[in-house]
């Protein structure tokens, strides 16, 4: 059955001898403007330009703007309140898969949405276009998810770090050593390295709440790149749509695409950092640290070797991050060199914005399972450390004995080289040993090989004392709070 034989409306004893309606023809053509045709090269380009099969994700931002723009028309005088009250109460019966389900060869969602209301409205909804241009359309919508998106991401991020601070709370007087070029550094607290996943990502909250100023600016009464030549009240308009702002110039409105270039920017350092904290846990997870152990479901077994317990949704989200970083340099080159106004090329702006949101989302969902999941293994963190990473703490304990720095560095370097040729740790040297590189070495030196007293002498704001987690943790706990 054909969509014309589904049309309300009176019917002839002859419908060949009687001209079809302008709109009925525009349905059965499955077009809203005159195309040229020519055979194949209209089915090839046809198929090759259209959008439908990618955009469609936007169709309810699509209808959401169209019933404000309605509302627009009308206060402006090109539209009854009986039309604007039919095209509303349409617009509002539509949904995603309603429009989708139909199956209308749009070339996109915009010609999608107003060839339905067509169908359910009659002649009436080809006024809905007045003044507008799909141009302003797509950065509207676009405009529209990008602000739910990201306010979901960081309802994600919130999440994470929900269970970054449970874990810290969990284990805040674990000990481990601490790494610089995967070389034990000094030691730290376990819960103090929890902590400072949670302030990157607190940044990458940050960074995308910045971002959304700048989304959160209204294109609408933009038109194809000149303005709205009818008495559009485009900040009335903006507020309907729940947008803070609207745009200062309509050429600079619908040509660029920097506010999706800044969000998958926000969104690729997001991946770094959650990369970052995947490789730690992955090597943490190995026999040789044995540090961590990933919960089961979130690591598998070898299809050949028993044995193993792979991290693969770490791995996982690791190999992402390069995912999400090609759909940043996607639009970045997409961008470059364009001619000022709208051009076709920005219509490959969307896939990379919806896999890179789609990608963040469930990584985030599953490191913070990974997290919250994970068994922690304290002896071991504290078998691994070597009493060597206690060498600041003896350059520190020369300072305090008179000697300058860079000298207590360099008498501490000599001492460290002498106990790994002499295949000793540097506690069991005797009290002579240290002194044939200082003589201000006393009995005391021995009192610093107390790895937690070293620990704890790290009271200072951002150190990794005791006292001082405790308060990264509380002002971690009032940055979670609901505003």
């Amino acid at each position: 059955m054909t969509v014309i034989a589904n049309l309300k409306g009176p019917r002839t004893a002859n419908p060949k001898s009687v001209a079809i309606s302008a709109w009925r023809r525009l349905i059965m053509t499955k077009t809203l403007w005159y195309k040229s045709k020519k055979g194949l090269v209209s089915g090839l380009i046809d198929g090759f330009q259209q959008s439908f099969s990618v955009d469609k994700r936007l169709t309810d931002e699509d209808i959401l703007g169209s019933i404000a723009y309605a509302q627009a028309l009308k206060q402006a005088g090109v539209l009854s309140g009986k039309e604007t009250m039919t095209i509303k109460k349409n617009l509002l019966k539509m949904n995603k898969q309603f429009v989708v389900r139909n199956g209308y060869k749009a070339e996109d969602v915009h010609t999608a949405v107003e060839m339905e209301l067509t169908r359910m409205s009659g002649k009436v909804a080809g006024k809905i276009h007045t003044g507008r241009s799909r141009n302003e359309q797509v950065v509207a919508d676009e405009r529209l998810y990008l602000k739910k998106a990201v306010a979901g991401i960081q309802a994600e991020i919130h999440n994470l770090q929900k269970e970054i601070v449970s874990q810290a709370q969990a284990h805040i007087k674990v000990i481990m050593p601490g790494y610089t070029h995967l070389q034990q550094a000094q030691p730290v607290l376990f819960s103090y390295y929890l902590m400072s996943w949670f302030f990157a990502l607190e940044r990458d909250k940050n960074r995308l709440s910045d971002c959304l100023k700048r989304v959160d600016i209204s294109p609408y009464g933009s038109g194809a790149l000149a303005g709205n030549a009818y008495k559009i009240d485009r900040r009335k308009l903006a507020k309907q749509l729940g947008f803070s702002g609207v745009s200062v110039n309509a050429l600079d409105a619908i040509s660029d695409r920097d506010f999706i270039i800044e969000c998958l920017s926000g969104c690729a350092i997001l991946m770094m950092h959650l990369s970052r904290v995947c490789e730690d846990l992955v090597i943490w997870s190995t026999g040789e640290f044995g540090f961590v152990q990933m919960a089961e479901g979130l690591a598998t077994s070898s299809s050949l070797m028993p044995q193993k317990h792979n991290p693969d949704a770490l791995e996982l989200i690791r190999g992402k991050t390069g995912r999400v970083y090609g759909n940043l340099f996607n639009i970045l080159t997409v961008m470059k060199g364009l001619p000022s106004g709208y051009n076709k090329d920005m219509q490959e702006d969307k896939a990379p914005m919806f896999d890179s949101i789609d990608t963040v989302q469930a990584c985030l969902k599953i490191l913070a399972l990974a997290i919250k999941t994970m068994k922690i293994f304290p002896e071991r963190m504290e078998a691994a450390i070597n009493s060597r990473i206690l060498a600041t703490d003896m350059a520190d304990y020369l300072v305090k004995k008179g000697i300058p720095f860079r000298s207590s560095h360099h008498i501490v370097s000599k001492l460290v080289r002498y106990a790994i040729a002499n295949q000793q740790p540097i506690e069991s040297l005797k009290i002579n040993d240290f002194r044939r590189f200082s003589p201000v070495f006393d009995k005391d030196v021995y009192k610093i090989f107390d790895i937690r007293k070293s620990i704890e002498s790290k009271n200072t704001l951002g150190g990794t004392a005791t006292p001082m987690v405790k308060q990264q943790i509380k002002t971690a706990k009032e940055l979670l709070e609901p505003v």
